[in-house]
């Protein structure tokens, strides 16, 4: 049986991210995303809809979240869903809670303290740092990289 587990949102964060590290050295961090949506009523009027979504990131991810982006940032996040379940202490009730487990973020907007707004361009290993004149280019006409001098040692074994 086929099943499929997977979340794309583009929203902004609701409040800075708060990262922790485990006992064992792993980063986590968590934050809020709001969702926005427009649609058109029955009246035909304009209304906004926000939708408000907990994001955990683990490990390297959660480092990057957490030193580039803060409260009002734009990013897009790649994740998984996941519920939460425990056993109020207090009352006794159990309670849930479903919130996003992120597996990819694309930072959006400025980097923080540009001018514009908050978020870092790009998001370290999502960046495509090749120039925008080769990326319209096919990859046929790509111009090959320049030849290496002929002082290297050609033992190198890579």
């Amino acid at each position: 049986m086929a099943s499929l587990n997977k979340v794309f949102l583009i929203g902004n964060l609701t409040r800075d991210p708060e990262l922790r590290v485990t006992p064992k050295g792993t980063s986590i961090c968590q934050f809020g995303l709001a969702v926005n949506r427009q649609y058109k009523d029955d009246s035909g009027a304009t209304r906004d809809e926000t939708t408000f979504v907990d994001i955990e990131a683990w490990g390297k991810q959660g480092e990057l979240v957490s030193k580039y982006l803060g409260k009002g940032s734009q990013c897009m996040v790649e994740g998984r869903l996941k519920l939460d379940q425990w056993e109020d202490k207090t009352s006794g009730q159990k309670r849930s809670r479903l919130k996003v487990v992120l597996d990819n973020v694309q930072f959006l907007g400025a980097p923080r303290g540009a001018g514009g707004g908050a978020g870092a361009p790009g998001g370290g290993d999502d960046v495509d740092q090749t120039a925008p004149s080769e990326r319209a280019a096919p990859p046929a006409r790509r111009q090959a990289a320049a030849p290496a001098p002929e002082s290297l040692d050609e033992d190198v074994p890579f």
